[in-house]
């Protein structure tokens, strides 16, 4: 029997151990030999993969970013394998209450703005960067409010992003900061009424998760893998539940650059150095 190929995901919510035993049985049948391995952060699941003691890691975009600026700085490659179609092209909002008021992004001077944990990607680092681009200073032209739920998930745990919303809907912020996709989430389920929000103003978009390999990852075995799941199909019923568990219509390859945004509010928090070190003050997976 062949060495199976290990998968390091991250448990961000119960679901998580449906989803990779699924794809285990998947796999098998097609006589790809596959085992998962669960993390309770992002961080242990980056040094695992580039010590080789997993294969491939399910990455946030965040880890992605670590990853491979660990790898750069050991002369390792760490290889984008393939991302879902509901990776691509999302966009962060900053939002207020409807008829508030304001009506641009420099009515938030002098504002409490409302984001989530430290390491959320879509509702701290690349909303923040977005508003720095717009000559809005974090903590010197407004004050930012942090919801540190999920520290260590990198923003899979939506839940500061929802604080920060019903933070904004009671009135103890003045704006939040999430991913505009979820605006369509938090009216559905009643944390906010339809049409309460008011968007500010929009970042340029980004990519989010990446199937991501080990620098001694098998290759011949990880693009039998890759193949397999390029060629999964939604009209497919023995995938198809396991597709919207994981939030997807069809795979896509990987690609990173519209990660830059990211990059570049990593670079200007210093959450981590060059070397992939963290370097974050606060950051306490």
């Amino acid at each position: 029997m062949s060495t199976p190929l290990v998968i390091g995901s991250v448990a961000y919510d119960p679901k998580v151990v449906t989803i990779w035993e699924g794809f285990r049985g998947f796999l098998r049948e097609r006589g790809i030999e596959t085992d998962f391995v669960l993390y309770s952060n992002y961080e242990r699941q980056v040094e695992d993969l580039l010590a080789n003691r997993i294969d491939l890691a399910w990455n946030s975009p965040l880890a992605w970013v670590r990853a491979d600026r660990l790898a750069r700085a050991r002369g390792l490659t760490v290889v984008p394998l393939f991302m879902r179609d509901s990776d691509r092209e999302l966009r962060s909002a900053v939002v207020t209450r409807a008829g508030s008021g304001a009506e641009t992004l420099s009515d938030l001077r002098g504002k409490r703005v409302g984001v989530g944990a430290v390491d959320s990607p879509q509702s701290t680092l690349i909303p923040l960067s977005y508003l720095r681009s717009q000559g809005l200073v974090p903590g010197e032209d407004f004050e930012v409010v942090r919801f540190d739920v999920g520290v260590g998930l990198h923003g899979d745990h939506v839940g500061g992003e929802r604080d920060a919303v019903i933070a904004l809907r009671e009135g103890s912020v003045d704006a939040a900061c999430v991913l505009d996709a979820n605006l369509i989430v938090f009216s559905q389920e009643g944390t906010v009424p339809s049409g309460y929000l008011s968007v500010l103003g929009q970042t340029e978009p980004f990519d989010h998760c990446m199937m991501t390999t080990a620098p001694g990852a098998d290759p011949e075995a990880v693009a039998t893998l890759n193949d397999a799941f390029l060629a999964m199909s939604y009209a497919d019923p023995t995938v198809r539940r396991l597709l919207d568990l994981e939030g997807l219509k069809q795979w896509l390859p990987g690609r990173t650059e519209n990660y830059a945004a990211l990059e570049r509010a990593v670079d200007e928090t210093g959450f981590y150095d060059a070397e992939g070190n963290i370097t974050a003050d606060d950051y306490r997976p």
